[in-house]
């Protein structure tokens, strides 16, 4: 078995934090820019963290290119506010397209071919194309530092959630209708289209 201290390059840290902790789901966040034009960068270290109140977290890290802190998290400390839209298999290629850094101000809606459209309780439009969307308020944020390969964590309380009708059965999502897409290492993706079920050994199970 490969072992090895973690103070070495944090290179070596994130390929192995990526090739181990698989598959990742995908935060899509949408924000505003400071002249009121869109941005939308994709997040693959992304969770959810309480039921009530309705916590989601992502963690952006410091550039590695530049050493600066990403678009994404600069607006949300500035305006308080975000949008999470999850991924589907549809729209990766599109979605891909927002991972490029465009210079600030640029709209990755427009550059993606994607479509903005209003929220209900926040300013920062929502991605029409995801098929399920999470209107966020800022909550707070942990800083781990402020060099590359630095991360944080940023949580956001979802007042409204947003859930195209054609995925939902019995008032439940359902995995093989949303087609969510995972990340893993490098350029790799998974699909979720091998589900496949086994009881869990808990007294009271709430996704029943």
């Amino acid at each position: 078995m490969k072992s090895f201290d973690t103070d070495g390059a944090f290179t070596d840290n994130y390929k192995f934090l990526i090739g181990s902790i698989l598959p990742r789901p995908i935060a899509v966040v949408s924000t505003l820019n400071e002249d009121g034009t869109n941005n939308l960068a994709p997040f693959s270290f992304f969770t959810a963290v309480s039921a009530k109140p309705m916590i989601i977290a992502f963690s952006p890290m410091i550039k590695s290119s530049t050493g600066t802190m990403k678009d994404t998290p600069r607006n949300i400390f500035r305006e308080k506010e975000f949008v999470i839209n999850i991924l589907s298999e549809s729209i990766v290629e599109k979605v891909n397209k927002t991972s490029m850094e465009l210079p600030y101000g640029d709209d990755e809606f427009l550059f993606a071919g994607l479509t903005p459209i209003a929220s209900e309780k926040i300013k920062a439009r929502r991605m029409k194309e995801s098929l399920i969307h999470f209107e966020c308020i800022y909550r707070d944020h942990l800083s781990y530092g402020d060099q590359p390969g630095c991360g944080s964590i940023i949580t956001g309380e979802v007042v409204k959630v947003h859930i195209a009708e054609e995925i939902l059965e019995d008032g439940k999502i359902v995995t093989q209708k949303l087609r969510p897409i995972g990340r893993g290492v490098g350029n790799d993706y998974f699909r979720c289209t091998d589900v496949f079920e086994l009881a869990r050994l808990m007294k009271a199970q709430i996704q029943k």
